[in-house]
């Protein structure tokens, strides 16, 4: 059997303050499994300018003409780590035998890749990396992280609890992942979406090396509605069934009010009825806004606009 030849895709937004400290490791990890005899020597590191307003983009250039092993490519703009994460796996799914994504900031253990690959010798063409602990977490953020994948999970979307982005893809999956056409991606819940034979390999996770992180609270909320909206409808059942209990309380409520009227009991209150409207009102708002998610998520897929541009590759220069 040939030694698999591995792509490591990173993507990589305005990251050029940790980028020349984490590209000598992941270069170091391709050498280290190669000389082991786990990898090809054709394998390759390849980074994904997602648009970066800073100098990420010369710093791959420039890694790219020191050492043959980096390969760089850069998007027309910016368009979020999911999309780069996707161009990166569509550039190399044709120049190699594996994938491993991981982010830029060193924070995912490049250890873990040795099990990975041994992972996929075994026969497995998916490897997830999932965090074995939080403890470098505040508390904040653990909670939630940890309330994001149970919510995940709970609304349908099917996950691997505490993934991210750090996974082994063999090319033959991701030949047939292409098929997926989705402008609004969850990369977390499409890739167990295709199958094959999978596992997980636990690692701890630190703390950046450098710069700052890109994934506040605000784009973790923001990827928890993509995920959801984007693989289940049951936030749309949860409407309707929330629908008819309240429509069964309203019911109920009318006969109780023609009943008293009917008895002369009825006492005239701004009071209730204020209460009655303005939860009914807020119920409506709510759930016109989910719908209206979904509508939007069609729109945007209606258009099938391009999920990324590629506008530079270090090997055309």
């Amino acid at each position: 059997m040939d030694k698999p030849v591995l792509y490591i895709v990173i993507p990589c937004y305005n990251e050029q303050e940790v980028l020349p400290i984490t590209a000598p490791m992941f270069l170091e990890k391709l050498r280290t499994l190669a000389e082991k005899g786990k990898i090809s020597g054709q394998s390759r590191v390849l980074f994904v300018n997602d648009g970066s307003k800073d100098k990420t983009w010369q710093i791959i250039c420039d890694l790219a003409r020191q050492d043959e092993h980096y390969l760089g490519i850069s998007q027309s703009r910016n368009r979020g780590h999911q999309n780069a994460v996707l161009a990166g796996l569509m550039e190399a799914k044709e120049r190699c035998d594996i994938t491993i994504s991981i982010d830029c900031d060193g924070q995912d253990d490049i250890n873990a890749m040795d099990e990975m690959v041994d992972a996929y010798l075994d026969g497995c063409e998916v490897v997830y990396g999932v965090r074995s602990s939080r403890e470098t977490d505040t508390f904040f953020k653990r909670f939630t992280a940890q309330s994001f994948y149970k919510f995940l999970a709970a609304m349908g979307a099917e996950v691997v609890y505490n993934h991210a982005d750090y996974r082994l893809i063999s090319s033959r999956v991701l030949k047939e992942f292409a098929n997926f056409k989705e402008v609004n991606l969850f990369l977390r819940g499409m890739v167990p979406l295709v199958g094959f034979k999978s596992t997980t390999v636990s690692y701890s996770r630190a703390e950046r090396l450098a710069g700052e992180s890109h994934y506040p609270l605000k784009k973790m909320i923001a990827l928890a509605v993509d995920g959801i909206t984007s693989l289940s409808v049951k936030p749309l059942r949860l409407i309707m069934g929330f629908g008819m209990v309240v429509a069964a309380i309203s019911f109920i409520g009318c006969l109780w009010a023609l009943i008293t009227a009917l008895c002369g009991k009825a006492v005239a209150g701004w009071a209730s009825m204020t209460c009655i409207v303005c939860f009914v009102s807020g119920v409506q708002l709510i759930c016109l806004g989910i719908i209206g998610e979904y509508i939007g998520k069609i729109y945007m897929e209606t258009k099938a606009r391009p999920r990324y541009i590629i506008s530079e590759r270090t090997w055309e220069k």
